[in-house]
């Protein structure tokens, strides 16, 4: 990689965004990563992003050539260091699922930040796509399952389900350390994640958001691609844990509620490997009926 960089993007140069055939050629090397920073919307379409320690920024990094990294300092209006620019090229580290790295980034230059809306969640698609009054979910975890949606008076809103979503270059895995054990997430790898993909409503965002914890920093909301029945679905809703621990045995309730949400829904190989994880991981064999009963016992 002597003669390439690796640039971290936030803006309109990720995935499905306006800018992003830039970089359809170059090597995402993460997808959900993210670097000190603080984000603004500009009112132009694009964000910018000022310097912090204390926030965060989400976003992804791609491996490119000098020419491409030459077009990408062109629409940043970086025309190098000793120039007046509209946003400066900087070292940073970035940090990932597969570990750490020193990328480029392009920060700001001369916006007037003070007189800029602060863009939350410190991820631009979250910006541009919670507003909608309608969106897509992709749930890997609990939130497959009803049963809760019914207990807490929602389940009318996740009656439309569009199918089955298979997200590539993830893997499940139980990262959030609760007081009971492990809760679900998704990490970058060579894998897959299946799950199920609702069609929803703002009033159903407003219950995922108290659920998944996300005024708690317990999760964030994130946009991803799904493929269901073999066509990708852009920028689907979904939910990634904010500070990963190492993996921990979910508690039986919790496994039962993510196989019986699954079952029917994912692919039969997909189900199964769940199953064999959890035994592998944390030597947990799951009995949905068996285990439910003695739950409710």
């Amino acid at each position: 990689m002597s003669n390439n960089h690796l640039v971290f993007v936030y803006g309109t140069l990720r995935e499905n965004e306006p800018n992003y055939n830039l970089l359809e050629n170059a090597i995402r090397v993460a997808s959900q990563c993210w670097t000190g920073g603080v984000l603004y919307d500009t009112g132009s379409g694009y964000p910018v992003m000022g310097v912090s320690s204390l926030h965060r920024v989400y976003g992804e990094v791609y491996e490119v050539t000098t020419d491409t990294l030459h077009q990408l300092d062109e629409l940043e209006g970086f025309r190098g260091s000793t120039e007046k620019n509209l946003c400066e090229r900087v070292s940073q580290t970035i940090y990932s699922d597969r570990g750490a790295m020193e990328a480029s980034v392009y920060i700001n230059g001369a916006f007037p930040l003070e007189q800029l809306e602060e863009v939350k969640f410190g991820d631009w698609k979250c910006h541009r796509y919670l507003e909608d009054d309608s969106f897509r979910y992709f749930a890997y975890g609990s939130c497959m399952d009803s049963e809760r949606f019914t207990t807490a008076g929602v389940a009318e809103h996740f009656t439309k389900v569009i199918g089955c979503g298979k997200a590539n270059n993830f893997s499940l895995a139980f990262t959030r350390a609760a007081e009971d054990g492990g809760r679900a997430d998704i990490i970058e790898s060579d894998g897959y994640v299946e799950g199920k993909v609702y069609e929803l409503n703002k009033e159903a965002l407003e219950y995922l958001f108290v659920r998944e914890g996300v005024q708690g920093q317990l999760y964030r909301p994130a946009f991803v691609s799904v493929d269901v029945d073999g066509k990708v679905l852009q920028n689907v809703l979904t939910f990634i844990v904010i500070d990963k621990s190492t993996e921990i045995a979910p508690p039986i309730h919790y496994a039962i509620e993510i196989l019986r949400g699954a079952s029917g829904v994912v692919s039969d190989q997909y189900y199964h490997q769940i199953e064999e994880d959890l035994f592998r991981k944390f030597q947990l064999k799951i009995d949905i009926q068996k285990d439910l009963e003695v739950a409710n016992s």
